[in-house]
């Protein structure tokens, strides 16, 4: 009769995995704050001269536009231009927020074969 040799991993290798399952249960949990605190943010985005300002929340959810007298003073095509360059500039800013907050949550994460 043969011996069975089950799936090959050892006691080291079951105690890597179980710290790696505790690990990313951690992460799953981080994430789940980490979006509450990224929908509760406002990040701000402008264009160059600052006449306009969109915000969003952390997770690109837009919130508002604030629009100065003075770049009302200009025609629609223009206006349009400077509401979009403060959209992606809020865009940018919320992308690299999120990016960051992610980074340090699954920073140290190492699951054993990845």
């Amino acid at each position: 009769m043969t011996q069975g040799k089950g799936f090959g991993l050892g006691l080291g290798k079951m105690k890597e995995l179980a710290d790696a399952f505790k690990k990313a249960q951690q992460v799953q949990q981080g994430a789940q704050a980490l979006q509450m605190e990224l929908e509760q943010m406002e990040i701000e985005g402008k264009n160059e001269d600052g006449s306009v300002t969109v915000v969003m929340s952390g997770n690109q959810e837009p919130r508002r536009v604030e629009i100065s007298p003075e770049a009302l003073q200009q025609d629609a095509a223009a206006l349009s231009t400077q509401v979009e360059t403060a959209m992606k500039n809020a865009y940018e800013q919320s992308t690299q927020v999120m990016r960051e907050r992610m980074e340090e949550l699954t920073s140290g994460l190492n699951i054993p074969g990845m």
